[in-house]
């Protein structure tokens, strides 16, 4: 590494968010950038740790301490080389990665690990603001083709790596933009869509054809794909959401989190068919579920001017420290405080829903919660609620942020394609082929609701196997391997 004892010299420091006052009056992202010179001194940090645990954290298996030393040297485009090499799309890891390689740091064994979330982002940043990372075209066209539906971040990772080697692409989205959830499901207070744009403007120019507002299984039958391409790869996601099967569910104001998250950022973007508004705006709301989803609808409705925002979860409330039974490098299970909850929300956990309350018109006036307590039986957890916890409370607005339970089966259905058990497409773990021939499936319509780093890794890594398909061999890499040249 550049300098060995940096680990031992500079703190830990990333980059700070603007007043909580001033932030919430927009929608815009609102971090302050580090200063170089500091960004610098990050990279010091990384340590010369023999074994660097961070590449195994990383499902991508990004080169950190290689671009990690090129930011200590002040060769940034050196380490924009670095970071693409092995990762599509830096500018969305960077921001919405929860970061599993610094859980898996050496340096956070016994100190706060190498701030290398943020070193990426602003690795990819500071490319594009130099003109470094241009569309590069392949040299020749196979004259194969594929279809990819979905272009979410799997789907946009895999037409990329294909159209690098020739093959012609085409990417199918229902909706009128391209992004899938990076667009209409991440609040443009942690991604504006202007990152996402100028990124499918790259794409584009490297040969990629996006056909947008375009159904498949609706408005293409899935089926016609097959005689029309060489090979189909599905990512779809896993866009079924989970509800919550308690009396009064249907009342007016009890709300899934995506339809919520989704119509703002359509309002904010300034397009048409939002439907019925949602809005939080001088209401109590109260967000059932406490993960990132959760945390996304907690930001939109302190800037909706709720009247006072509530989060449940209904796990125990986490440690600080890693949990005894989550040692290092593996990533624990521990309380994480978002931007979002510092923006004002009242925080409970162990705590579950168990009806929704309205009035003669069907309008959502509160709900009634009970206290539960999770107990080991036959070497298994089970929720027990706590009696004589009962509690009521008001609400206007409930956001029900509890995930996804697996993929929409309409292409599926039409393709033959076998669902697994837990109602995502079934494809094999080695090579991503589904029972179909030609026919692939990958990120979170294969896995299950996931990251968005997974879901980079999983487009990347089926776009090799669909590549050997069609050419009977692929020098596409596999993860950690180095890529073909991106800028």
């Amino acid at each position: 590494m550049g300098k060995i004892t940096g680990f031992l010299e500079f703190d830990r420091e990333v980059e700070q968010y603007k007043t909580v006052e001033n932030r919430i009056k927009e929608y815009k992202e609102f971090t302050v950038p580090l200063p170089k010179d500091k960004l610098k001194n990050q990279g010091a940090r990384c340590m010369d740790c023999g074994i660097p645990f961070c590449h195994s954290g990383c499902p991508l298996g990004n080169l950190i301490p290689d671009f990690n030393d090129a930011v200590y040297n002040n060769k940034w485009e050196k380490a924009s080389r670095i970071l693409h090499a092995t990762n599509n799309f830096p500018e969305f890891t960077g921001r919405l990665c929860p970061a599993p390689c610094e859980e898996a740091c050496v340096l956070g064994i016994n100190e706060d690990p190498v701030s290398i979330e943020n070193i990426e982002k602003n690795i990819v940043e500071e490319a594009f603001k130099n003109d470094w990372i241009k569309p590069v075209l392949p040299k020749s066209r196979t004259g194969k083709t594929v279809a990819v539906i979905g272009s979410g971040p799997t789907g946009l990772a895999a037409a990329q790596q294909l159209n690098r080697v020739g093959h012609f692409v085409t990417v199918f989205e229902r909706d009128e933009k391209p992004g899938g959830l990076l667009r209409y499901g991440i609040p443009d207070f942690k991604l504006e869509k202007k990152i996402i744009d100028r990124r499918i403007n790259i794409l584009e120019k490297e040969g990629i054809l996006f056909k947008t507002n375009t159904y498949i299984g609706k408005d293409i039958n899935a089926e016609q794909l097959k005689n029309d391409f060489d090979a189909i790869v599905l990512c779809t996601g896993a866009s079924v959401r989970r509800n919550l099967p308690v009396k009064g569910s249907n009342l007016k104001g009890v709300v899934q989190a995506m339809d919520f998250l989704t119509q703002n950022n359509r309002r904010v973007d300034g397009l048409g068919g939002l439907g019925e508004e949602i809005l939080a705006n001088g209401k109590d709301v109260i967000v059932i579920g406490g993960g990132d989803t959760g945390s996304d609808c907690i930001g939109t409705s302190v800037r909706h001017r709720a009247a006072s925002v509530t989060n449940f979860e209904i796990m125990n409330k986490g440690t600080l420290e890693r949990p005894s039974h989550q040692p290092w490098p593996f990533w624990p299970m521990r309380l994480r405080t978002s931007s979002s909850h510092e923006e004002g929300v009242n925080r409970n956990w162990s705590i579950s829903t168990k009806e929704f309350l309205g009035d003669k018109k069907g309008n959502l006036t509160g709900l009634i919660t009970s206290e539960v307590t999770w107990v080991k039986e036959n070497g298994r957890f089970i929720l027990k609620e706590i009696p004589d916890t009962e509690k009521k409370w008001k609400c206007e607005l409930a956001l029900l942020a509890l995930g996804f339970t697996g993929s929409e089966t309409t292409v599926a259905k039409q393709l033959g394609v076998i669902m697994d058990e837990k109602s995502n497409m079934k494809a094999t773990e080695n090579d991503y082929k589904t029972n179909i021939k030609g026919v692939f499936a990958a990120g979170d319509t294969r896995r299950g609701q996931s990251l968005i780093v997974w879901a980079i890794a999983e487009g990347r890594q089926v776009a090799h196997h669909i590549d050997t398909y069609l050419m009977g061999s692929s020098n596409l890499p596999l993860k950690g391997e180095g890529d073909l040249p991106r800028i």
